[in-house]
């Protein structure tokens, strides 16, 4: 019998496990055969893409279904974030990927068949950073300041400065630079940063529908060649050009139709709205308005719009003009037609900013306002030649005997007093100069045709030239803007608030009518109760109105506005425009009137009178108001030469106001001014208040058609109702027709380099007012 080797079985049992590592590797090897030509064809397949105002998100998603491969990303970041326009026809994957990518902060790598996408670090996107510069100007030569220049499809880029200059760094490689600006059209541009990239000098010409084109009127935007109507367009760069204290100053700096009323009653009271009027009065005061004046100051005021929703006059003068990116005015009857019962005094349309494509950018702007006042005009007399006036008119001579006697000794104080050097310029005494500050900070920047954002805030702190009057206001602005694909939305949410503070002082009138021979203060150099001693208890000497301003006096007010305004706009055609917006707004104010016991108002108190010194006023108002409008508008150009506008606008507002008011009398010390602390209601008074609801609805149509940029029409149509109205006629129409010949498109005219435009217009309008109170057609 053999026995078997143990070397032998060894082998035996090497060659099986060697036999079975081979059987292993063979079906890796199989697997890894089967598995990398899936892979590898599936980034090989050809693909087509036209891709156009699309994001990164929805591209690569189209990648996928024609490939087939397996792409990874972040979705919540990439759906942000816009694609180049291009169009693509059968290229491999990873081409197409290369091309989309190219300048952008994303890139993408392979890993075991998966495309994962990734973002590059900054010294990936800039490798071999070459600077590049240059200078944007118009047509006319002038340099544009805040150009957005930017790398197409990314966020590389930087806005010129105030002499239309810019520089930053690029990455390798060919690149399109765009340039935008709003009101200008955009222009882009290919560089090489692998050679030598010269000065860049950009013109930038004036957009088409825009500002330079077009009217914006708050409702339509209509072709300034065929507009019929008189209007004035105030571009942004005039409005920092002719910077006023406010918008009202700038508007009157700029265009001479639009008109400021003097009242040298209130002089420069930062609390004071002023009288506005444009082209002059328009709208003649009825019975009820002459007994009111402030309604009768108010009777001209032009219809304010901002960003298509009506705005009282006290708003606008607190605006952030800095927001601002044009005014415009519509004058006469032909312009202001849309607005049916609303427009007979004009109409003052104001576009805000919208957020700019780019970077983060963040701004400042400060600044001092200086209100000194001008005595220029008074010419009074002096102390010494006053009393002899006085003598020469006979003053001091009494029709009896002690009547005489008391004057000639009233006589001996004064002249001694003017002897004595007493020369008080009394028309100083209430006035300052008052140094204001101003202060604006806004940041803003988004993607093209994507997100876009910009939030500012002001402080705004007026000094007016009467001591102690002020006006404070703060104002805070969020703007965001989102586009995807024709849709186009827009939220501004802004709140303000603003503090008014009166003088203490009183009135400036008061110190016009005051003896220079008063010095207003004893031997001790403290301010008196009354200017002048008498020995009469029953007559006292007139009252020190410089005693009152070192009581513990309160006039103010103070009011907080919130104001929500929404717009989404549809592009379903080139030609064609949907747009809707809602507008909301809420408003709060309260305020303070106290007078203490020893205040002038109460010097003539007799004994019995004693417990109703002292007066406090309290009042409070309330409101709430929407306005809705939905605007259907189509524009479109027939065979080069027939140019027709048609526009149609539905609106529903309402406004609600709540208001109260109290006086209470009777506060025996001067730091006891809570209204809990008063003795009673003021003698035959009570509380009051007023409510009011107001609610209107219009239709509005607009067709506008120009032949060959020389012959034009435009016809406006509006149907009003309000609750205003009288109940026998809701509802009331108004319109407007006009025709107009621009004789700077004539042949004839070619050649005349100096002018510019040369326009024959002719119309006839409809408008109407409904400045009247909310119940007043119930009352009459």
């Amino acid at each position: 019998m053999k026995k078997k080797r143990l070397d032998d079985y060894t082998s035996s049992l090497c060659w099986r496990k060697k036999f079975l590592v081979m059987r292993l590797v063979y079906f890796l090897m199989v697997g890894f055969i089967v598995l990398v030509p899936t892979s590898v064809s599936a980034q090989d397949k050809m693909i087509s893409l036209e891709i156009r105002s699309e994001t990164l998100s929805s591209v690569l998603m189209k990648i996928k279904d024609q490939s087939g491969v397996n792409i990874l990303y972040n979705e919540n970041v990439l759906r942000d974030v816009s694609c180049k326009d291009m169009k693509l026809e059968k290229v491999k994957v990873e081409e197409a990927l290369n091309r989309i990518f190219e300048g952008t902060r994303f890139g993408y790598e392979v890993s075991r068949g998966v495309i994962v996408i990734r973002e590059r670090q900054a010294k990936e996107i800039i490798q071999k950073s070459v600077k590049v510069s240059g200078q944007v100007s118009d047509e006319k030569g002038e340099h544009l300041p805040g150009v957005t220049v930017l790398i197409k499809g990314t966020s590389i880029g930087a806005a010129t400065d105030m002499d239309g200059k810019f520089t930053f760094s690029i990455p390798a490689g060919k690149h399109v630079l765009q340039f935008s600006m709003v009101g200008m059209e955009s222009k882009e541009i290919v560089i090489d940063s692998n050679k030598e990239i010269p000065e860049i000098v950009v013109v930038l010409k004036p957009a088409k529908n825009e500002l330079g084109d077009v009217v914006v009127t708050g409702i339509f935007k209509k072709s300034r060649e065929s507009f019929t109507g008189a209007v004035s367009t105030i571009t942004e760069k005039e409005l920092k050009s002719f910077r006023g204290r406010n918008l009202l100053s700038t508007l009157k700096n700029i265009d001479p139709t639009f008109n400021i009323i003097e009242d040298n009653t209130y002089g420069s009271d930062p609390n004071h709205l002023p009288e506005v009027q444009i082209r002059g009065t328009s709208s003649l005061p009825t019975v009820e308005d002459l007994k009111n004046e402030t309604k009768t100051s108010n009777l001209n005021t032009p219809l304010i719009i901002l960003d298509g929703f009506e705005i009282t006059l006290q708003r606008m003068l607190d605006l952030n003009d800095e927001d601002i990116s044009s005014v415009t005015l519509l004058k006469d009857g032909s312009a202001t037609a849309i607005y049916g019962s609303r427009g007979a005094n004009g109409v003052v349309v104001i576009e805000s900013k919208r957020p700019e494509v780019g970077k983060l950018r963040l701004s400042y702007r400060g600044s001092l306002n200086v209100e000194v006042p001008d005595l220029t005009d008074y010419d009074l007399l002096n102390a010494r030649e006053k009393l002899q006036l006085e003598v020469d008119a006979g003053l001091y001579e009494g029709k009896f005997s002690n009547e005489t006697m008391r004057l000639q000794e009233r006589y001996t104080r004064v002249k001694e007093a003017v002897a004595r050097g007493v020369d008080t310029y009394w028309l100083s005494k209430p006035l300052r100069t008052g140094v204001g500050h101003k202060h604006n900070l806004r940041l803003e920047g988004g993607g093209e045709g994507g997100f876009r954002y910009s939030a500012s805030v002001l402080y705004n702190d007026v000094k007016g030239v009467m001591k102690g009057s002020d006006r404070k206001t703060f104002n805070g602005n969020v703007d965001l803007v989102y586009e995807f694909g024709s849709l186009l939305f827009r939220n501004s949410l802004e709140v303000g608030l603003s503090e008014a503070n009166e003088s203490p002082y009183g009135s400036f009138d008061q110190y016009v009518k005051l003896n220079p021979y008063w010095t207003g203060k004893d031997e001790k150099g403290e301010v008196m109760k009354e200017l002048e001693e008498t020995n009469d208890l029953f007559n006292p000497g007139p009252a020190n109105p410089l005693y009152d301003a070192t009581l513990d006096l309160v006039n103010q007010k103070k009011v907080t506005t919130i104001t929500d305004n929404f717009a989404i706009e549809w592009k379903p055609w080139k030609d064609m425009t949907l747009r809707s917006r809602i507008g909301l707004t809420k408003t709060v104010g309260d305020g303070d009137n106290f007078k203490p016991a020893e205040h002038s108002d109460f010097k003539d108190y007799t004994d019995d009178q004693i417990f109703r010194r002292g007066k406090y006023t309290y009042f409070s108002d309330k409101g709430f108001s929407y306005d809705w409008d939905i605007t259907l508008s189509y524009s479109k150009i027939f065979a080069d030469k027939h140019e027709v506008y048609v526009g149609v606008n539905y609106n529903l507002a309402q406004s609600e106001s709540k208001s109260y008011t109290f006086t209470m009398e009777g506060f025996p010390q001067a730091n006891l001014k809570m209204l809990s602390m008063a003795l009673q209601y003021e003698e035959n008074g009570k509380p009051a208040g007023s409510e009011s609801v107001k609610r209107r609805l219009g239709l509005t149509g607009n067709v506008n058609y120009i032949y060959d940029g020389r012959y034009f029409a435009d016809i406006s149509y509006r149907v009003d109702g309000a609750s205003d109205f009288g109940s026998d006629k809701r509802f009331a129409p108004f319109y407007s027709f006009g025709l107009g010949w621009n004789i700077n498109q004539e042949k004839f005219m070619e050649g005349i380099a100096w002018l510019d435009r040369l326009k024959l217009r002719a119309s006839y309008a409809v408008t109407g007012s409904v400045n009247f109170s909310a119940y007043q057609a119930l009352a009459s």
